[in-house]
Order: C-alpha cells, then structure tokens, then sequence
C-alpha cells in the first residue's frame, strides 16, 4: 500500500474515532445515562466517561490514528508501545463487549449508535488499517511488556478506585454482585486476552508485508 493510501485509511480511523468520542462526551454532557437510571454531578459523569476501558482505547486509537495520517511510517521508542496499547486494546474492547457487555445492553436512540461506533465500528476499522497499512514492523516483546502496564494499572485502579466509592465502569468487575471469584476469573481471563493477542500481534507484525515506503 503507498503511504497516500495509507493515510486515508488512517484518516477514517482518526475521524471515526474522534466523532465517536465527541458524541459520547455530548450525550454525557447533556446528561443521557447509558447503564444507569441516575444521572449523577456533571464532575461524575466526566469521570466515569474517562474511567470506561472503551473512551480510553478509542482515544488512544484515535491519537495514533491521527499521527499516522500525518506520517503513515511513523516510529519512535514510546510511540511503539503507546501504539501497540492502542491497537490490542481496541480489539479487547470489542471482544469484550461483544461475549460479556451486548447481552446486558437495551439502547436505542442516540445511545445505541455511538455504542455500535466504540465498541464495533472504530474497532474494525483500527485492526483493518493496521492489517493493510501498518507500518511494521513496530513490534517486540520487550513492546508489548511496555504496552501491558496500561490495562494492567488500568484494573489495579478500577478495583482499588470501586473498592472505595462503589462504582465500577463494567458489571463483571464488581464484587458484589458477582462475588469476589467470579471477579478474579473475569480479570485473569482478560488478562490472558491481552496476552494472546500481545503475542499475535508480535508475531504477525513480523510476518506480514511491511508498508511501502512510496510517498
């Protein structure tokens, strides 16, 4: 793929991406509840929107996205992991919410669209782009070690942070309603998730055809 390709590929990702998260922010700011009936302080609600492991991911795709449509074979020592962190995360959020969030969402309206575009839509679209755009290769173990601390602080948080106020961005990790093992087998099980596709993506990343260097 020539990098004038590649960067519009890369510039629908980016433009997705950022529409996604700004009608989200616009549905939070007007006081539209997702998951709840309550809707609580304003200051809450901006929290809890930057809290949800999907805002977070879709705003690192988005950044890189955006990156990469200025230099389609950008590089650098902490953009590899930052990106890397952007791409499995992206892909955990719509698998994630695919096997464990879709059963136990009834949207409609508004709400319904922009979580089609975080949790399907931008994730498609990230994985797609990376397969026929990279650049690569990007990728290490060492890489992957760095872009693992997000979603691992990210849990240590979350837990620490719903330990203490009693709110917790998704079902599966909250204790009380599920019990403390079940929330253990929940976080080892993403935990392995990461994996997996941490070392997909380490080992694709090397086998697939590097981007073309043509501007």
């Amino acid at each position: 793929m020539t990098a004038s390709r590649a960067r519009q590929l890369h510039l629908v990702v980016a433009l997705v991406a950022t529409f996604a998260l700004t009608f989200q922010t616009a549905l939070v700011l007007s006081g539209e509840a997702v998951l709840n009936d309550e809707v609580p302080p304003l200051a809450t609600r901006l929290y809890r929107l930057v809290a949800y492991f999907t805002i977070q991911s879709n705003v690192l795709v988005a950044v890189t996205a955006w990156q990469l449509w200025r230099d389609p074979l950008r590089d650098g020592r902490w953009w590899r992991p930052v990106r890397l962190a952007a791409l499995v995360g992206i892909t955990v959020t719509g698998l994630v919410h695919f096997v464990l969030l879709r059963p136990l969402l009834d949207l409609s309206g508004a709400n319904w669209v922009v979580d089609k575009l975080l949790h399907i839509v931008v994730p498609v679209l990230a994985v797609l782009a990376w397969v026929l755009a990279g650049p690569r290769p990007r990728t290490t173990w060492r890489t992957a070690l760095e872009a693992l601390l997000w979603p691992l602080l990210w849990t240590a948080w979350t837990l620490v942070v719903g330990g203490l106020s009693g709110w917790y961005p998704y079902p599966f990790l909250d204790h009380r309603r599920n019990g403390v093992g079940a929330v253990v087998v929940a976080v080892l099980g993403i935990t392995v998730l990461f994996l997996l596709l941490f070392a997909a993506v380490v080992a694709l990343d090397r086998r697939l055809r590097p981007a073309s260097r043509a501007r």
